[in-house]
């Protein structure tokens, strides 16, 4: 908690005189995001409504709006905590990914170099982090990798919907027992996935990034199940 409060305070100077809800709850999710509020975690209105510098009110419609988009939960009589996912989110959230980012796929031969190169930074940042043993961070770069992936769709309100998406994959991450046998295989897989864009082979980076989600989420559904 003592990590992410820092963050936080980091974070106030972000928000502005004119800090409203939906800033704060941006601020909250992207630091869901990098992993450091864990699921089950509560979290306390006067902790971070002090680190951030807002109200009291505006923390709360902020958590309110993490509620709806499935982060948080508000517990009767015992406050607000980061939400737990069950297996059957992890299907749901695996079964939007697909749409959004094979789409994205399908549409890379259309992208300009900008946009592939912020993909590259991605990799780079999680090959740094893979060769110094930062398995989280690993897991932060690897979610940037998506949502720049989602971005070459072009589309607003798709990049929204990833990253709630991305915010609620991350807390699915946690269960995970040894993160590095989790995240390494996908570090080199994001580089397969980008060197065939680059080429322009949309086809058989569609059917390549198929492959990387089922593998995927076939990894964390059994981590959901308990050891005998």
């Amino acid at each position: 908690m003592d990590n992410a409060i820092a963050a936080l305070q980091h974070d106030r100077g972000r928000l502005g005189r004119s800090s409203t809800a939906e800033r704060v709850a941006d601020v909250l999710r992207e630091r869901i995001a990098e992993g450091l509020f864990v699921p089950g975690q509560r979290l306390s209105e006067e902790t971070i409504g002090v680190a951030l510098g807002v109200s009291r009110n505006t923390l709360r419609e902020a958590f309110r709006l993490l509620g709806h988009e499935r982060l948080l939960e508000h517990r009767l009589n015992r406050g607000v905590f980061v939400r737990v996912l069950s297996v059957e989110d992890v299907a749901d959230v695996y079964r939007v990914r697909r749409v959004i980012e094979c789409a994205a796929v399908r549409h890379s031969g259309n992208a300009g170099p900008q946009a592939l190169a912020l993909i590259g930074e991605a990799v780079e940042e999680a090959t740094r982090a893979a060769a110094e043993g930062r398995w989280q961070d690993v897991g932060t770069a690897n979610i940037r990798f998506h949502q720049m992936l989602a971005a070459l769709n072009g589309s607003a309100r798709l990049d929204e919907t990833m990253r709630q998406l991305l915010a609620e994959l991350r807390l699915v991450f946690h269960v995970m027992k040894n993160p590095r046998a989790f995240h390494e295989p996908f570090v080199a897989r994001n580089l397969r996935l980008l060197e065939l864009m680059r080429a322009g082979h949309e086809a058989e980076a569609e059917r390549e990034l198929e492959s990387y989600l089922d593998d995927a989420e076939e990894l964390l559904v059994k981590a959901y199940i308990p050891e005998p």
